[in-house]
């Protein structure tokens, strides 16, 4: 079973702590990983664009000119595509971009990914990770301390504080243990948890 150091917010070792084998010991599968995230990103997608095609544009119910005897092609409606103002042929309509992925094989995508970044030493583990007050300076001297750039925290359960303190840093994000994903976890470089996180996280992963 893996263990990481435990430190404090001064940055000094207080202890270790075992990491969860099935959680942070597993097999890298780069498939499920990519697999996640492709998911993840088309379940963004809204899908709500759309133009007015032929039958939806207002105006044109008569035959601009006779069929015959004009020289002209034959048209039967002035709002089709070739026309000024005509509606668009084959042009984008409303659609569901969700795709789905089952249970385990998720669960699995974020073993991994959290099995990666263990390997390459880019989890810091912390006791607690809390401020008195709600101040940005407190927060951006602790991450400073630790020489820590664009990072993701993990707690059990962030204080107001805490999140209040972190939002105005940028390459910052505070997430929930139960709130973890592959789109998050690759877009930051490091992962802070706290103690709390990393024992609940195996449990977290299987809801």
């Amino acid at each position: 079973m893996p263990s990481i150091a435990v430190f404090n917010m001064n940055k000094q070792q207080v202890g270790e702590v075992q990491l969860p084998d099935a959680v942070f010991g597993t097999e890298v599968k780069e498939y499920l990983i990519h697999q996640a995230l492709r998911i993840q990103l088309a379940n963004r997608r809204a899908g709500t664009v759309a133009v007015k095609n032929r039958a939806a544009v207002s105006g044109g119910g008569k035959k601009p000119f006779k069929q015959k005897g004009t020289g002209n092609a034959r048209q039967g409606c002035s709002r089709a595509p070739q026309y000024p103002g005509g509606g668009v042929a084959f042009g984008p309509q409303p659609k569901t971009y969700n795709l789905s992925m089952n249970k385990k094989a998720r669960a699995a995508a974020l073993c991994s990914l959290l099995s990666f970044q263990y390997k390459n030493e880019s989890i810091t583990v912390l006791d607690k990770l809390d401020f008195d007050k709600i101040s940005t300076k407190d927060f951006a001297g602790f991450m400073k301390r630790f020489e820590l750039e664009k990072s993701l925290i993990i707690t059990d359960n962030p204080s107001n504080n805490l999140y209040l303190s972190a939002r105005n840093v940028p390459h910052v994000k505070v997430l929930k243990v139960g709130g973890l994903n592959v789109h998050d976890m690759l877009k930051y470089k490091n992962i802070i948890f706290t103690q709390e996180a990393v024992q609940t996280v195996e449990g977290a992963l299987q809801k």
